[in-house]
């Protein structure tokens, strides 16, 4: 729990801060060149969009909302297929004109949704399913590093750093125009938001915990939230769950699909945005259909890729000047190799001498064989500032 503390709350604190703090991803990720800033947001967008978790949206809600109700032998693929024609329909025309809605649902559910995770934690704690069983796999072995990795799969971190700057131009529309107080106020309205995720995974930890010893491990987090709330409330549960997720996802859904779409309209403006909705809502649609383990199974690679690269970008914007460029680049380039290898050694793409180099790496066993090439990049980007300053000096005089 403590490792997924800091990678799933702790670095979307920081990268809401971090983009703050520069004044957009654009500008942040600039730092390095301005060819990274376009295509390292290209990526961030299709992973948060129609690749990764516009697709998640539904196979999620049709995992709470419709499988506790189907039986083993249901035709569960025509399900699937019909639930997510439904569920992306409905998405894109409210996503046409997202503006009210999405944001009376948003005020709506969340509450909801909090209030359903403290009536079943509540539930666990008067009428537990079970009790803490002995950790398997790297649970055991390295608990920390495997919360972390797990924590990942929110997706938070990368999607903070598209969103940090619209968190601070609300701020600014409270009055609010000193650069130092809009950074402060959106650290603090980090810190409240963090607060609560970490209360809420916790209890979401403890949940799951007691009922890896009654059901055992399932598929997925949502399969074992489904079973839990039915051992303490019945078919009632079920029912409440399927309800209050079915419009978590969609309202989530519609918010993605609006983002992306109207990003893509900036960057390839003869389409249109109600077009983007289109296409992103029919893309996502036949993703959807792969089904939640396997889009699960593929997002581990993917993020595998990009989130270091996310990580160090955050934390060189708390601990290296805009203007050390080389620094950045240097960073950057050999995290992105290293992360890169790793992640197409995944899906079984790697060379025999590349993977011997990468298994060299420390903290290779983790999974963490990025840092020590980080750090490497970053020193050499030091160095090439100190030798430009000097050179710089030796110039003046002359």
């Amino acid at each position: 729990m403590l490792g997924f503390a800091l990678s799933a709350v702790g670095l979307p604190i920081m990268g809401v801060s971090a983009v703050a703090k520069a004044g957009g991803l654009d500008v942040l990720a600039g730092r390095v060149h301005s060819r990274f800033a376009f295509w390292f947001t290209l990526l961030i967008y299709l992973s948060i969009g129609p690749c990764l978790a516009i697709p998640r949206t539904a196979s999620t809600s049709f995992e709470m909302a419709v499988v506790p109700f189907i039986s083993a032998d249901a035709p569960f693929k025509a399900a699937q297929a019909i639930y997510s024609a439904v569920f992306f329909g409905i998405a894109f025309l409210v996503a046409l004109k997202p503006d009210k809605l999405t944001e009376r649902l948003g005020k709506i559910m969340t509450p909801c949704l909090l209030t359903l995770i403290f009536v079943v934690f509540a539930g666990c704690v008067l009428h537990p399913a079970g009790s803490y069983g002995v950790p398997g796999g790297t649970y055991g072995a390295d608990p920390v590093v495997r919360g972390f990795l797990d924590g990942y799969l929110t997706m938070d971190t990368i999607a903070a750093l598209n969103f940090g700057i619209i968190i601070s131009l609300n701020i600014r529309a409270f009055g609010i125009e000193e650069e130092g107080s809009v950074v402060k106020e959106t650290i603090r309205a980090g810190l409240t938001a963090g607060t609560v995720l970490v209360l809420v995974y916790c209890a979401l930890a403890h949940i799951g915990a007691l009922a890896g010893d009654t059901f055992g491990v399932m598929e997925n987090g949502a399969r074992t939230l489904a079973a839990t709330v039915q051992f303490l409330f019945g078919k009632a549960g079920l029912v409440m769950l399927a309800v209050i997720f079915f419009i978590a996802c969609l309202n989530t859904c519609i918010g993605l699909l609006s983002c992306c779409s109207k990003y893509f309209g900036t960057i390839i403006p003869g389409i249109g945005y109600k077009t983007w909705v289109g296409i992103f809502a029919a893309v996502s649609l036949v993703i959807s259909n792969i089904g939640l383990n396997r889009i699960l199974e593929i997002s581990v690679p993917v993020l595998n890729a990009i989130y270091p690269v996310a990580i160090v970008l955050i934390i060189l914007a708390f601990s290296c000047p805009g203007r050390f460029h080389s620094v950045y680049r240097g960073s950057i380039l050999f995290t992105g190799i290293v992360s890169t290898v790793h992640a197409l050694a995944d899906v079984g793409l790697s060379v025999p001498v590349v993977s011997g180099f990468m298994q060299g790496l420390p903290l290779y066993r983790l999974g963490l064989e990025w840092i020590l090439p980080a750090a490497a990049g970053a020193f050499i980007g030091i160095l090439m500032e100190l030798l430009r300053s000097r050179d710089g000096r030796d110039s003046i005089r002359t």
